[in-house]
């Protein structure tokens, strides 16, 4: 078996928050319906794309944006349910374009890392740190874990996902339930907010979220980090977990998708379009680009270049 020691890592905290945002993140003034003359371009995302739009796709384009952000599964349902209008949507996972949105087409463009991240200002948060096994403090019920709720966003069944794959993987059966409790539940943003204070000793996160906010982290193996492409077929996919009574998905590589709306495409969205899915913006804030990259399903633009 590989070791399980922790590779700690530490990134620079990036540059504040750009011009040319006109809405900013989840809470803020919301994307309803906007004119069509609006010279803006809107887009919804994903919880942890929040700061690689605001800061850095905005320092690579020109057009002023609305950027509003949820965990993925709150942002499709919110679209499907008209209570948003978006121009873009860019989510962590490409499944809800083919399910609760049923769009025509979408393109994946970045991949990523789960990682655990603590806090070194408390003491359990150095336990964490200097754990010969990563999971061993997290079973502590003193110790403080945050984690993201299954059923409003990916990285909630995630974490589910790395912690059942953890438990063959280091062959401990009960890993998950030694670690999982229901008070660890919060909104994507609000995890966020919650670490940053001192609230929590650890949260599981995506690597992109530890890098742009210079959290301390522990890198974790291929094997369960949702990262490695070649551990999908007979690893990954041996974990899944059931989003309604009809309706489950299954682990995978981490990837992230967008699409432009019906009814929304024209130059300047285009334009904002490509260089959110190829902009240099997605490895400075910590996403990792597969060299097959984009890569587009179903019915494209023509004017989109694959």
């Amino acid at each position: 078996m590989e070791s399980d020691s922790p590779t700690v890592t530490r990134r620079a905290v990036l540059a504040c928050t750009a011009p040319g945002i006109i809405a900013g993140l989840g809470g803020c003034q919301a994307i309803r319906q906007k004119s069509r003359a609006s010279p803006s371009v809107s887009i919804l995302s994903a919880g942890s794309l929040q700061l690689a739009l605001s800061e850095g796709l905005t320092s690579e384009i020109d057009v002023p944006l609305e950027i509003e952000s949820h965990g993925s599964v709150t942002a499709a349902r919110m679209v499907d349910e008209e209570q948003r209008n978006p121009d873009i949507v860019a989510l962590a996972e490409p499944a809800l374009f083919d399910s609760i949105l049923q769009e025509a087409w979408y393109t994946k463009y970045a991949s990523n890392a789960i990682v655990v991240a603590y806090n070194s200002d408390t003491k359990a948060g150095r336990r964490v740190a200097s754990a010969d096994h990563w999971y061993a403090p997290l079973r502590d019920k003193e110790v403080t874990l945050g984690r993201t709720d299954p059923t409003l966003d990916p990285l909630g069944y995630r974490t589910l996902f790395l912690l059942r794959l953890a438990s063959k993987f280091y062959e401990r059966p009960d890993l998950t339930n030694d670690i999982l409790r229901a008070r660890q539940l919060y909104p994507e943003t609000e995890l966020l907010s919650h670490f940053e204070t001192g609230g929590l000793d650890a949260a599981v996160v995506y690597r992109n979220m530890a890098v742009e906010r210079d959290y301390e982290y522990i890198d974790l193996p291929d094997q369960i980090d949702l990262s490695n492409p070649k551990y999908v077929d007979n690893w990954y996919s041996t974990v899944s977990h059931s989003l309604t009574e009809n309706r489950s998905v299954t682990g995978g590589v981490i990837s992230y998708a967008a699409t432009i709306c019906d009814g929304h495409y024209n130059e300047r969205t285009r334009s904002v379009f490509e260089t959110l899915i190829q902009g240099n913006y997605l490895e400075t804030f910590g996403f990792r680009i597969p060299s097959s990259y984009p890569t587009y399903k179903g019915h494209v633009p023509a004017t989109l270049t694959p």
